[in-house]
């Protein structure tokens, strides 16, 4: 796997997404770094030079998707941090540090991406390093309306099924979908990959659990550093994660993740 780089790299253009003027998505393409490889599921740790002593911390993002010439992330500003991305210009600086984590798998076999909202950025990656992608299926589920989001280029290419959620009454829908859906993959022995909320993805982690169905989740969490000095990212382990001496304990969501098999976590810790 690629060893982290730390570099500064320009923004070459900053797309909006959604209603004319609204600034809620966003995708930033920068310079493409000097990588020789990467994996979908992997991210980035970015902290623009113009944020000065402003804001301390980087923020993380999951890769989107490289090409020849550039870095695509992204992101939705839910934040401090992602509202001064906002108004990144081409020729601004960017320090970003990565690829870092882990990736997702990448099997020959029926494969369903289940995506909410923001969890949908890795999956074009995902999608576009994949040799068959006739073998991809999505489950969309968001909260602001399409315009909002990257998805008329999946359904270019994959069979997707969205859900907009406009109010709690839509999510037994959604979760309904997804359950038929994790069946299937079951049955046809499939492989489910996940990204998106806690809620969503603990929905789907059950269902895993339940179903038997081989099933990758990333974890949105909260980082600071990115290379697990900080421990403010940690995810609880079952007794089933592979190295013994961290089963049932905590681990750095950014080097031990942020893909993890959901049978190697408990996400039920700490729950009352």
């Amino acid at each position: 796997m690629e060893h982290p780089i730390r570099m500064e790299l320009t923004v070459n253009d900053l797309v909006p997404f959604g209603a004319e003027g609204d600034k809620k998505s966003f995708a930033l393409t920068l310079k493409r770094p000097a990588w020789h490889c990467w994996k979908a599921g992997q991210f980035v740790m970015v902290r623009p030079t113009s944020w000065n002593s402003e804001i301390t911390w980087a923020r993380p993002f999951s890769i989107c998707r490289v090409t020849s010439e550039s870095l695509v992330l992204f992101f939705q500003v839910v934040g401090r941090g992602t509202d001064l991305m906002a108004n990144l210009k081409p020729g601004d600086k960017v320090t970003v540090w990565g690829p870092l984590g882990t990736h997702f798998a990448m099997e020959d076999k029926p494969t369903l991406l289940l995506a909410g909202g923001i969890g949908i950025a890795p999956f074009a990656g995902y999608m576009e390093q994949h040799k068959k992608p006739a073998n991809l299926s999505m489950i969309f589920s968001h909260r602001l309306p399409s315009g909002y989001y990257p998805i008329e280029t999946f359904a270019q290419q994959i069979e997707v099924e969205t859900f907009f959620e406009q109010s709690n009454d839509d999510l037994p829908k959604t979760l309904t979908a997804i359950r038929n859906k994790m069946e299937l993959m079951a049955k046809n022995n499939g492989l489910v990959l996940a990204c998106g909320p806690m809620p969503f993805l603990k929905n789907i982690w059950k269902n895993a659990l339940e179903l038997n169905v081989p099933t990758q989740l990333s974890l949105e969490q909260r980082m600071a550093c990115g290379i697990g000095a900080c421990l403010g990212c940690v995810a609880t382990t079952s007794d089933q994660y592979p190295d013994k001496e961290k089963a049932g304990l905590p681990v750095q969501t950014c080097t031990k993740g942020p893909i993890f098999w959901a049978n190697e976590l408990n996400l039920d810790a700490g729950s009352k």
